[in-house]
C-alpha cells in the first residue's frame, strides 16, 4: 500500500510538473536574446567535408564529430578538452568551443583561439601555431586560396598578399577616397567582396573604387567629448557615383594590370569570374540605368577586351547577381543564371557565347547552385519548384536535361554538397518541424539521419501558428503567416499586429520553423495579440513580373497587397478591426509610415524603424534600379515621398532610428520629424546612439521592449 501510494504521489508530481513545465512564459530577454540561440532549434556547427576522404565533420556540444558519408557511422570523436590538454602542455591558451574550424587535409584541421590560429594533427594529437595569419594583424577583408597557404587581405584600403608567411603589399594608393580590394557598388549585384583568386592561385583580381566625386555624408560619433564627425561616402540617387575598375596582380612577377573596360565611368562591374586556365577574366558590365548588361571577356595578360559573349536588356531593369560557372572538367562550357524567360533559371552556354540549352524551366525560381558531380555531367541546385515558400535540392543532367528532386519532405531544405557531388548534407525544417539534419547519397538516394532537433520552446505557453495564402486584386497568391494568442478563444475579439517588410530581396513567409517567424511573435501572443505577416508584390522568388510590379512607384502596389491582408483580417470574427497595429524596419519602416498616412485610419498604431522617407535620399544602386533617377521619375518620387503625406497621419506613430545609420541615413526620419512639427502633427520619436541600421546586441531587447510597450499601451 505504501509503495502504491508512493507511486500515485510520484505520478501526481510528474503530472503537475508537466503542467508547470508547459506553463512557462517568455520574458523579453528570452524572446529577443535567446530567440536565435538557446531557444532556437538546435544547429550542427562547423559543417564541412573532410578532404581526401568520404567523411563529414561537424561540431556539437564542444565535440568534433566525423561521420562516414558511405555508412552514416561515426568514425572519430575529438572534444575541446582533448585540444586543451595539448595546448596547456605547450603553455598555450585554451578554448571554450571550436571556432574557425577548417580541415587542411584528412588528418589536420585549423581552429582559432584568442591568441591566433592553430593547426591540430589528429593522428599525432599535436598542436602547432599556424603561420597563415595571426589575430594581431589588422585584416579588414580576407580571401583565402584553397591551398590554405596563400591569402589576400586589405589594410588601410590597400591590398596585401601573404604567400606562405611572406607578406607583400600590392597597392599603395589606398586613401579615404580610393578603396582597393573591398566590396563595391554598395554590395549590390551579388557583390560581397573585392578580392578574387585565380583557379591555381597564380593571380589575384581586385576591385579599385574611386569615390572622389561622391559627396561626403556626416555620421556623428556621440560617444566622444566633444562629439566628432566621421564622414562616409554615400552616393544618393540622381547624383554622382563612384568609379570602379578591376585589376589583376601577377603573383610571380609582382606586377598589376588594369582590365580595360570601355563605357561610362559610373557603370557597374559585376560578377567577376576566371577561366580555368587563368588566361581570361569575365565580367557582366551593367549600365547605370540598370536595363542593359554585356557579359564580356578580357585578356588577363594585357587587360584588353576580347569579346562580348552575349547581352541582355529589359524595359525596367536587369540584375546580374551570379558569376558564370564553368562546367566541371569542361572549359568550353559554362552555366549562367538569368530571368530572361520571367523566372531565374539555369542556362548552358558555349564559351563563344552561343546557347546550348536552357537547363531549368517553369513558373518557379532557381535560388542557388551547389556544385557538380565528379564527372561534371550533373549540376545540383536549390529551387522553389514545389511552392514559392519551399526550397528543395535538385539535380539536372547537362546532356539530357533531365531534372530530379533530391531532397524529400514538404518544407525548406538547405543543402551542402561535397566536392564529388555524391554526398549532400540536408538541413531541413518546416512550419511545424524545428530542424532535421541528414546525409543524402545523391547517387543512391540513401539517407542517414544526423539530428532531429527537439522543439526548443515546448515548455512554454505558445500561440498556434499557420502558413497559408490569400488572393490579391489580380488573383495572385500572397503568402501569409498568422500567430494566434495563447489560450485563443474564437468567441473573443483580439488586437492584431501586422509585421511587414514587403521590399525587394526579401521573403518573410517561408515553410520553415514557425513559418519563418521570430520568437518575439510568441511573446506578443502571450500578451494577447494576433501577429500577421504577408509578402506582397515586390518581394523575392516569385518571378520577374511579381517583383517588377512596383517599379517606379515604390510603396503603392505593396500597400494595395497589404490592405488585401487587412481585408482578410477584418473578415475573421475574432479580429477587432478597431485595434490594428503595424510594425516594420527599413523598407518595412517605409511601408509602416506609408500605411499610417497614405491609408490613414486603417491602423490605429504604428511603429517604424530606420524608415526610408524620401527615395531621393537613398543610395544610387538600389534606389535607381527600382525608381530610376529623381530627374527621370519626378512623379514617382513625389507620390511616394512620405514628407508629402505627414499631415494625413491618424493614430499613434512611433519612429525609431539608429544615430549612426549608414544605410538609411538618419536624415530621413529627422526630416519627417521636422515636417511633423511644421504641420502641427504629433509624432513619437526615439533614437539609438551607437547603432547603425539595426539595433543589435543586448540593446535589441531594449528596442523590442519599447516596441512591445507601445502596442500594449496604445492598442
Amino acid at each position: 500500500m505504501i509503495k502504491r501510494l508512493a507511486f500515485v504521489l510520484a505520478f501526481v508530481g510528474l503530472f503537475f510538473f508537466g503542467i508547470d513545465a508547459q506553463n512557462k512564459l517568455l520574458n523579453i530577454q528570452d524572446a529577443i536574446l535567446k530567440g536565435r540561440s538557446s531557444l532556437a532549434p538546435k544547429r550542427l556547427l562547423n559543417i564541412s567535408f573532410v578532404p581526401e576522404s568520404k567523411n563529414l565533420a561537424y561540431t556539437d556540444k564542444n565535440e568534433l564529430h566525423i561521420v562516414s558519408c558511405e555508412t552514416g557511422l561515426e568514425t572519430d570523436l575529438i572534444n575541446v578538452n582533448d585540444i586543451n590538454q595539448v595546448l596547456r602542455k605547450n603553455n598555450n591558451d585554451s578554448i571554450l568551443f571550436f571556432d574557425g574550424l577548417r580541415f587542411k587535409n584528412s588528418h589536420q584541421f585549423y581552429f582559432v583561439s584568442k591568441k591566433g590560429e592553430y593547426l591540430y594533427s589528429i593522428n599525432k594529437k599535436s598542436v602547432e601555431k599556424s603561420t597563415r595569419k595571426s589575430s594581431e594583424a589588422a585584416y579588414e577583408d580576407l580571401d583565402e586560396f584553397k591551398d590554405g597557404e596563400r591569402f589576400a587581405f586589405t589594410k588601410n584600403n590597400n591590398v596585401y598578399v601573404n604567400l606562405s608567411g611572406v607578406e607583400k603589399q600590392v597597392t599603395t594608393d589606398g586613401l579615404y577616397e580610393i578603396v582597393n580590394g573591398k566590396s563595391v557598388h554598395r554590395d549590390e549585384f551579388g557583390i560581397h567582396k573585392g578580392l578574387y583568386w585565380s583557379p591555381e592561385g597564380n593571380a589575384l583580381a581586385y576591385y579599385r573604387m574611386d569615390q572622389s566625386d561622391v559627396t561626403d555624408y556626416p555620421i556623428i560619433d556621440w560617444s566622444t567629448y566633444p562629439a566628432q564627425n566621421k564622414n562616409i561616402k554615400y552616393p544618393m540617387a540622381g547624383n554622382k557615383s563612384h568609379y570602379v575598375t578591376l585589376h589583376v596582380y601577377n603573383i610571380k612577377n609582382g606586377s598589376s594590370v588594369q582590365i580595360k573596360t570601355e563605357g561610362p565611368k559610373d557603370q557597374y562591374l559585376t560578377n567577376v569570374s576566371w577561366s580555368p586556365d587563368e588566361k581570361k577574366i569575365y565580367m557582366a558590365i551593367l549600365n547605370r540605368e540598370q536595363n542593359h548588361y554585356k557579359l564580356n571577356e578580357y585578356d588577363v595578360a594585357s587587360g584588353d577586351f576580347v569579346k562580348t559573349l552575349f547581352e541582355e536588356k529589359d524595359e525596367k531593369y536587369v540584375e546580374p547577381s551570379n558569376p558564370m560557372l564553368f562546367v566541371k572538367n569542361n572549359a568550353k562550357q559554362f552555366i549562367w543564371q538569368s530571368r530572361q524567360d520571367g523566372y531565374n533559371h539555369l542556362y548552358l552556354y558555349n564559351i563563344d557565347g552561343s546557347l546550348v540549352k536552357q537547363l531549368s524551366k517553369g513558373n518557379w525560381e532557381v535560388k542557388s547552385v551547389l556544385g557538380f558531380d565528379d564527372k561534371g555531367d550533373v549540376l545540383y541546385f536549390q529551387a522553389n519548384e514545389q511552392s514559392p515558400v519551399n526550397q528543395d535540392v535538385y539535380a539536372v543532367n547537362l546532356k539530357s536535361g533531365k531534372m530530379n528532386r533530391i531532397s524529400q519532405g514538404n518544407g525548406f531544405h538547405i543543402g551542402i554538397l561535397n566536392k564529388n557531388g555524391d554526398c549532400l548534407v540536408d538541413n531541413f525544417s518546416s512550419s511545424q518541424i524545428p530542424r532535421e539534419y541528414s546525409i543524402i547519397q545523391t547517387k543512391t538516394g540513401k539517407v542517414f539521419s544526423l539530428l532531429k532537433a527537439e522543439n526548443p520552446i515546448k515548455d512554454y505557453q505558445l500561440g498556434t501558428w499557420r502558413l497559408f495564402s490569400i488572393k490579391n486584386n489580380e488573383g495572385t497568391d500572397l503568402y501569409c503567416r498568422m500567430f494566434k494568442p495563447v489560450n485563443f478563444d474564437s468567441t473573443k475579439k483580439y488586437p492584431v499586429l501586422v509585421y511587414l517588410y514587403n521590399g525587394p530581396h526579401s521573403q518573410l513567409v517561408t515553410n520553415t520553423w514557425m513559418a519563418g517567424g521570430e520568437l518575439w511573435y510568441q511573446y506578443m501572443a502571450q500578451k494577447g495579440f494576433i501577429v500577421f505577416t504577408l509578402d506582397g508584390r515586390g518581394t523575392s522568388y516569385r518571378g520577374k513580373a511579381f517583383e517588377q510590379a512596383i517599379h517606379r512607384q515604390l510603396g503603392t502596389l505593396e500597400m494595395e497587397d497589404q490592405l488585401k491582408g487587412v481585408e482578410y483580417l477584418k473578415s475573421l470574427p475574432y479580429v477587432d478591426a478597431n485595434r490594428l497595429g503595424v510594425h516594420g524596419w527599413s523598407y518595412g519602416g517605409f511601408m509602416t509610415t506609408s500605411l499610417m498616412t497614405r491609408n490613414a485610419g486603417v491602423f490605429k498604431v504604428g511603429v517604424c524603424g530606420g524608415p526610408v522617407i524620401d527615395w531621393s535620399y537613398y543610395e544610387i544602386m538600389y534606389g535607381e534600379r527600382y525608381m530610376d533617377t529623381p530627374q527621370e521619375n519626378k512623379e514617382g518620387y513625389d507620390k511616394n515621398n512620405l514628407l508629402n503625406h505627414v499631415d494625413k497621419l491618424k493614430g499613434k506613430l512611433l519612429m525609431i532610428h539608429g544615430a549612426q545609420d549608414n544605410v538609411v541615413v538618419w536624415q530621413h526620419s529627422i526630416l519627417y520629424q521636422k515636417k511633423a512639427v511644421e504641420k502641427g502633427v504629433q509624432l513619437d520619436y526615439y533614437v539609438y546612439p551607437g547603432h547603425e541600421h539595426n539595433v543589435l546586441g543586448k540593446d535589441r531587447a531594449h528596442l523590442m521592449e519599447k516596441v512591445t510597450n507601445y502596442f500594449i499601451d496604445n492598442l
